[in-house]
């Protein structure tokens, strides 16, 4: 691999903004580089069915091995603030000024992913069929994933059961296999309008409602694979009104279905017997908005991907993490992924930075794992 030629590449591609929903140019200078690197080509639009810009791009790169193949997965959009990224490199370090993201996530899975093609074209290697999937909006509720409409994928072009996503933050060495299912939630509280100075008693207070319902909900860590948070109270009333309604909205995310689902139970339970105390009516809605990731072949894919990085003198370490990705999504359609470390640090902030040795290291073993 070229470390040098990979930086630059990095250094190229976060100059180009790519938030959510506005991924075209990126998306566009993609293309137009794999293409050129003899990829095959298939783009996916359902951004049409969000608002995005840009499609999710499936590539194919031919093997000349038998076997079934291995899919390469990043996503293409970055959190802002992110325009105008102003990186400052100092020895193995890439960061910013400060005043931007520096697009690492994931943008050094990406060039990770392009410098690993180049590498395995380039010298010639062998390999099987390699497949890629970058998916645009991925912080944003994965939307690109949620949209792909597979049944016009070209049979040819559908990627590899096995997936490597390139999106871990810490260093190389890292693999997680399993990731937590997440549900959203919203209460809608009613109560009765009334003028707060003149006959408040004629009123009942929304707001007062809600708040001894979700006093009374178990919040935080839930257990040691469950985890729960209310996110947004909302009621907006001048202050000599009796506020009639209130909205609150949360999540509740873990690794086990019947779990989060016993939780919410217990969340509406709090609802019923606030509004049996006090009055009032409410209304509970529930959403799965990403299913959980797990192995279907008992660790083996990871612990196959782990023995490369041991034989390259890099310690590993399998891990349950509890932050969803497209990987959950594609775990529905029975997509084994591992999601690997990039050498990327406090991700979603301005102090965003990228260990290029770290993505050196994860780059030569995905070449190693594709040249096995």
């Amino acid at each position: 691999m070229n470390k040098e030629r990979m930086i630059a590449n990095f250094i190229e591609m976060i100059k180009i903004h790519s938030p959510s929903l506005k991924e075209k140019e990126y998306a566009d200078y993609l293309v137009t580089l794999l293409e050129e690197m003899g990829l095959e080509i298939y783009l996916d639009n359902g951004y049409v069915n969000y608002g995005g810009t840009a499609p999710t791009i499936f590539g194919k790169l031919k093997g000349n091995v038998d076997g079934k193949g291995v899919t390469l997965a990043a996503h293409t959009d970055v959190v802002e603030p992110s325009k105008g990224v102003n990186p400052i490199i100092e020895g193995n370090i890439i960061k910013t000024d400060g005043t931007t993201t520096l697009g690492g996530d994931d943008k050094g899975g990406i060039a990770s992913i392009i410098e690993t093609l180049r590498t395995i074209i380039e010298n010639n290697i062998s390999h099987e069929d390699i497949y890629l999937i970058l998916t645009p909006c991925e912080e944003d509720a994965m939307l690109g994933a949620k949209n792909i409409d597979w049944d016009r994928v070209p049979t040819h072009m559908i990627p590899a059961k096995d997936t490597i996503v390139i999106d871990n933050a810490g260093r190389a060495g890292l693999i997680a296999h399993t990731a937590p299912s997440r549900y959203n939630f919203r209460i809608t509280f009613k109560g009765r309008k009334a003028h707060a100075g003149i006959e408040p008693e004629k009123g009942l207070n929304a707001i007062q409602l809600a708040s001894i319902a979700i006093g009374n909900m178990k919040m935080g860590r839930i257990d040691s694979l469950t985890t729960s948070n209310m996110g947004t109270i909302e009621s907006s009333f001048p202050s000599n009104v009796v506020a009639d309604l209130c909205v609150a909205t949360g999540e509740v995310r873990g690794h086990s279905k019947e779990t989060i689902l016993e939780t919410l139970e217990g969340y509406k339970k709090c609802c019923e017997d606030a509004v049996s105390s006090f009055g009032g009516e409410f209304e509970f809605k529930e959403v799965c908005d990403f299913p959980a990731l797990k192995p279907i072949d008992d660790l083996k894919f990871a612990k196959e991907f782990a023995k490369v990085y041991e034989a390259m003198g890099v310690e590993t370490q399998l891990q349950v993490i509890g932050g969803g990705s497209d990987s959950n999504i594609f775990a529905e359609r029975g997509y084994n992924s591992i999601i690997i470390g990039v050498g990327m640090y406090n991700v979603h902030t301005v102090n965003e930075s990228l260990d290029v040795n770290e993505l050196c290291k994860t780059t030569e073993a995905v070449i190693n794992y594709i040249s096995k």
